[in-house]
């Protein structure tokens, strides 16, 4: 069975007694692997896994879905428990990151000087193995890691964020970094999706196909619909209603107007911090 937690989300569930922030980070327990997917924008996702009972110290994996501040923010204080466990004697393991091979491009937008990862490639090597792929990397026997995500349709995926420092110098970032997980559960595919960039239908058109299944059981993350214009969100509703997934729990950041219109078309269920949620294995 998969276990998945939500330790870092803008929203918290009634009478929890957890924090939320403008982030995203979620634990993934598939038998014997251990997944954080993305770190927040904090140590947030510290505390409230040891809130939660969470033990973060014997992570496989740790994967980061893009550059932005919002997930990769608390690698830095990562960076810091991994190396205060080991001053102490603790038993740690230090996993493997996973992600695109931009991740740690550095990111200008407007007025802010930088909104990527501020841990740079080389500190980051020092304290686990990188793995940076634009290809699927296989995390267990059922989970994967999507690599770069093809921009399908012509209504998603196609405005850029900030100027990424490139070789060329200064570009319009389009988020090539930006993926996703998916796992192959007994009901379909389950989709982790960090901030869906890259456009939350290619995200799951390209999961479908790398996974070789159409069935969709569920879809957890960020679907980025944030005041989406007319013929994007006319577009994703549309896709939805065609794959008709079993559930849905958008968060982080989809907005309110959003979600009303996707639970038109799908079973749309409540998100927050602490959320849990299980699933068999395909077998």
């Amino acid at each position: 069975m998969m276990n998945l937690t939500l330790l870092v989300d803008n929203n918290t569930f009634i009478d929890r007694y957890l924090t939320a922030e403008p982030g995203l980070s979620i634990l993934i327990e598939d038998e014997d692997v251990n997944v954080l997917f993305d770190l927040g924008y904090s140590d947030l996702f510290l505390r409230n896994a040891a809130k939660l009972g969470k033990d973060l110290s014997g992570l496989d994996y740790l994967v980061l879905s893009h550059s932005h501040l919002d997930h990769t923010w608390g690698l830095d204080p990562y960076i810091r428990y991994l190396t205060e466990s080991t001053i102490e004697g603790l038993e740690i393991k230090h996993p493997k990151l996973v992600a695109h091979p931009e991740v740690f491009s550095s990111v200008q937008a407007g007025n802010l000087a930088e909104i990527g990862c501020l841990v740079a490639k080389e500190k980051a090597g020092r304290h686990m193995a990188l793995a940076l792929t634009e290809t699927p990397v296989n995390l267990s026997p059922r989970l994967v890691f999507l690599g770069e995500i093809p921009r399908e349709n012509n209504f998603e995926g196609q405005t850029p964020i900030g100027m990424k420092q490139t070789s060329d110098g200064l570009v319009p970032d389009l988020i090539p970094d930006d993926s996703a997980l998916a796992y192959k559960s007994d009901r379909g595919l389950v989709i982790i999706t960090g901030c869906s960039h890259s456009g939350i239908c290619n995200i799951i058109s390209h999961a479908r196909r790398v996974c070789g299944e159409k069935r969709i059981a569920d879809i957890i993350g960020g679907f980025h619909l944030l005041n989406p214009s007319t013929s994007r969100m006319a577009g994703t509703l549309d896709f939805f209603r065609h794959i008709k997934p079993l559930a849905i729990h958008a968060c982080h950041c989809t907005d309110l107007d959003s979600k009303v219109s996707l639970a038109g078309v799908a079973p749309l269920k409540e998100t927050g911090v602490g959320l849990s949620l299980h699933f068999d294995p395909m077998h």
